[in-house]
């Protein structure tokens, strides 16, 4: 990856380009609002992209939606997954959804027969130090959102897709260090841009998140 593309690339996408950069791939994206669907393909113009999320309309277009060639409009706590083929995609994106779910880790379990054999899965969400973090508008602690529901760690995921006979191929803390040492930068930016400092930009710096990705044997 070079330098500039890393520097630019959106962090959802952080691991995506050892597998994927370059290639034709299906993809299923587990939250598929604010013009994800036009996102992913500036980067990954050869995917295949299938949305899933709990109201189509939320921060898409006509241009998202003509970009997506399937969107599954579901609630995601009801585990009817029905309407989405099994054996089917390359790649399961969930980054910052899970969160969100009361159940968020039989929404996975559920999820993961829609992988083909040698398919990848990612999964991003507030880790427990989240909860320890000092409060800012906008999320920088856990409970700065109201519609987070369940605390979730890396153990139980990766006790979950061992039990699948998943390969785990990664995971930990999430951390771009090119991202913590242009904090200084995107301060005034924030500043300028919003008239304050979105603590997203802390993430990286204080282990805000995790990730697991695992690839279906």
């Amino acid at each position: 990856m070079s330098l500039l593309r890393n520097l630019r690339l959106p962090a959802k996408f952080r691991h995506t380009d050892r597998y994927f950069a370059g290639k034709s791939f299906r993809l299923l994206d587990i939250g598929a609002g604010n013009h994800s669907a036009s996102v992913t393909k500036k980067w990954y113009p050869g995917c295949e992209y299938y949305g899933v999320d709990l109201d189509k309309h939320y921060n898409n277009n006509e241009e998202d939606f003509r970009l997506m060639s399937a969107f599954y409009e579901m609630n995601l706590e009801e585990l009817d997954y029905s309407a989405i083929p099994d054996n089917y995609f390359d790649f399961i994106m969930m980054s910052h959804i899970l969160e969100h779910l009361k159940n968020g880790d039989a929404v996975v379990e559920k999820l993961l027969p829609k992988l083909r054999a040698g398919g990848i899965i990612y999964i991003e969400f507030p880790g427990f130090t989240s909860t320890t973090l000092p409060s800012m508008k906008g999320t920088l602690n856990f409970f700065d959102d109201d519609t987070h529901r369940r605390i979730y760690s890396l153990q139980e995921f990766y006790n979950l897709l061992m039990r699948q006979e998943f390969r785990v191929l990664g995971g930990g803390t999430m951390r771009r260090w090119h991202t913590i040492a242009l904090i200084p930068f995107k301060i005034p930016h924030n500043l300028l841009r919003y008239g304050r400092i979105v603590p997203s930009i802390f993430w990286d710096l204080l282990g805000f998140a995790e990730y697991v990705i695992a690839r279906k044997r």
